[in-house]
């Protein structure tokens, strides 16, 4: 497995993570002991970036984890996050709370659910706007005093908010969703990080499942999958995307390679400092995901891709309402 530093941080990670929210929530029924293989099977792979929140599974998928690492923790990065509020009626969240005195609260439940002493990236898992950015990060700081984190981090943070974030701590790394059919962070994220130093570490970097093909037919998901009530998967929209995926898919047959090996490759290809982690409860999808690593693109190959997926092509926005509110990013640009 190759090795990718974030940004300045001095924290180096495999070059793909696994993010492990759908292992508890989201995508149909949970499988504790298939996600586990997974996780131990990503440890074999040199896979060492797990990524995890306190929201996932209102908890449960730390806990997971937890169960997981017991006897592997060594070399292992694991990244979670707070802030979001669980939605009650379930699916995405439509909270946050991120003051100050809710921070350590937070961190000392997560070390407990995943039985570890120290959390190696601690991220603000979205932006709460009645909080100065100051005051949240400035308590995370402590965290990292105590030696309870090592690295903080921002997920779905605008410029102004990071650099502000990153004048009160050093920020290692920012989450956020970017994909061929969600390249919008090209726009004002990627460039705040590679000014200052941060990392990039994009989550869904395959349209949620989209960008591998395998995703057909809506009706074919499970009645509990968010994606049944996301717009980008509705009606038109749905239909309008899948058209999207033809020119992906031609250069994956002509470069021997899956859809889904491809559409990484090209974020692998982007810039040294970002590292997606892509999400999967399957073995069989981890180890198509890790392969590729290995696959080289040319800067053409690169141009090409970006000409068949610009900025914005993708019909629907990335959330239902109440939870596109929740993402400073995309109400900054």
């Amino acid at each position: 497995m190759k090795l990718r530093e974030l940004g300045m941080s001095g924290l180096t990670v495999s070059a793909m993570g696994l993010g492990c929210m759908g292992m508890s929530q989201s995508y149909g029924a949970p499988d504790d002991e298939e996600s586990v293989r997974t996780i131990h099977r990503a440890l074999d792979l040199g896979v060492t970036l797990i990524d995890t929140a306190d929201v996932y599974g209102k908890g449960s998928n730390e806990q997971l984890i937890g169960r997981a690492i017991r006897d592997r923790r060594h070399g292992i990065v694991l990244a979670s996050k707070f802030g979001l509020v669980p939605n009650p009626a379930g699916g995405t969240a439509t909270d946050v709370d991120a003051r100050p005195e809710r921070v350590r609260a937070c961190c000392d439940a997560s070390l407990s659910r995943l039985g570890v002493e120290t959390i190696d990236l601690y991220y603000l898992h979205r932006v709460d706007p009645a909080v100065a950015i100051e005051d949240t990060v400035g308590a995370m700081a402590d965290l990292v005093r105590d030696g309870k984190v090592r690295f903080l981090g921002l997920s779905e943070a605008g410029p102004q908010t990071i650099r502000r974030a990153h004048a009160t701590h050093p920020i290692a790394a920012l989450q956020s969703e970017y994909s061929l059919w969600t390249r919008e962070p090209e726009q004002s994220m990627l460039p705040v990080c590679r000014d200052l130093g941060i990392g990039f570490v994009p989550f869904s970097p395959l349209g949620r499942g989209f960008l591998s093909g395998a995703v057909k037919h809506v009706e074919a998901l499970e009645s509990n999958d968010v994606r049944l009530r996301l717009p980008r998967f509705q009606a038109e929209n749905f239909q309008r995307n899948l058209e999207l995926i033809r020119p992906l898919e031609e250069m994956a047959r002509a470069k021997q390679c899956s859809p889904s090996q491809l559409a990484l490759a090209w974020i692998l290809a982007k810039a040294s400092h970002i590292v997606p982690i892509p999400g999967t409860k399957r073995r069989r999808n981890l180890e198509e995901n890790v392969a590729a690593t290995e696959i080289s693109l040319s800067p053409a190959d690169v141009a090409t891709l970006d000409e068949a997926f610009p900025i914005g092509i993708a019909a629907g926005t990335r959330y239902p309402a109440d939870s596109m509110r929740l993402l400073e990013a995309e109400q900054t640009r």
